[in-house]
């Protein structure tokens, strides 16, 4: 299977680690990933949106008619990149008068939306075309023991009628996934909650923070399993940051799901960037180590 990748801004500039795994374990499931030169940001689904919803559409048209002309599906890595890039190509698609004001921008730049491929986050592809069973076939040291409280945050899941991911109120791709690594994924009370980094003001997202850091430690997780960077970036910084304004003392390690998976399939956590990470791994290391 080949796909093009939408790697984004957050990866490609700040975490590059999440990268780093999925090209190094998409391979053994029979993935090509086919680069190409042209991508801008997304742009942004929720600020960019809100204040210009005609560029937001055209900067998202054009990154999906450079993907066009290479003539794969879109992959992204990122929850938020695929909300903007699968809602424009939802909107474009299905809207003539819209698709054609946004054609009339991009042909300054030699550039034309013709919706002719789909947009999709790279677990649901390796769901839907690859297989969980697949997944599990290329896993080499099993993550026994290892519990993992799944945050699915908001873009994945909604809205469900274009992204047509799961059930929106009770998802099940993330825990099949993590499942198929060895591990087990837990529940917990909060796990649909959103991370708390669209909110507009700083007490509301650390409130929202705390409560999910607490409702996973509430149920003996090893960590916290996600696949989008910026809901990353609210726990893992988030956590050092709130342990000195509020001084809390968390410690829980955030893992994006491609580490999981390569550490399953026998790669070193340096080779998976987890080193990189402000809340050290050691707890799910020493515990793989041990399986």
């Amino acid at each position: 299977m080949k796909y093009t990748p939408f790697w984004g801004c957050m990866i490609s500039i700040k975490y590059p680690q999440f990268e780093a795994s999925i090209r190094k374990t998409v391979d053994k499931l029979g993935i090509e990933l086919a680069d190409v030169e042209g991508f801008t940001c997304c742009p942004d689904p929720i600020y960019y949106q809100a204040k210009d919803k005609m560029e937001w559409l055209t900067i998202a048209g054009r990154n999906i008619a450079v993907a066009e002309e290479a003539g794969h599906d879109i992959v992204t890595c990122c929850s938020g990149c695929t909300s903007t890039l699968s809602e424009a190509n939802h909107i474009l698609k299905e809207n003539t008068e819209l698709r054609e004001k946004v054609n009339q921008k991009l042909k300054k730049v030699g550039k034309e939306f013709k919706g002719t491929i789909r947009v999709r986050h790279i677990v649901t592809a390796i769901r839907d075309d690859i297989g969980i069973d697949k997944v599990a076939e290329t896993v080499t040291k099993p993550l026994k023991g290892l519990r993992v409280g799944i945050h699915y945050g908001c873009h994945l899941l909604k809205p469900s009628a274009i992204m047509q991911v799961d059930d929106p109120d009770h998802p099940a791709i993330l825990a099949d996934l993590v499942r198929a690594t060895g591990a087990e994924p837990v529940e917990h009370k909060l796990g649909l909650l959103c991370c708390g980094k669209a909110c507009m003001s700083d007490e509301i997202p650390d409130r929202m923070v705390i409560d999910l850091i607490e409702s996973i430690e509430a149920v003996k997780a090893d960590c916290m399993g996600l696949i989008c960077p910026t809901c990353f970036d609210e726990f893992d910084l988030g956590q050092i940051v709130l342990n000195r304004k509020y001084q809390k003392n968390f410690e829980l390690p955030v893992i994006y799901y491609f580490q999981l998976l390569g550490l399953a399939q026998g790669l070193e956590p340096k080779e998976l960037g987890l080193h990189f990470h402000k809340i050290k791994a050691g707890r799910v290391t020493e515990k793989v180590a041990a399986a």
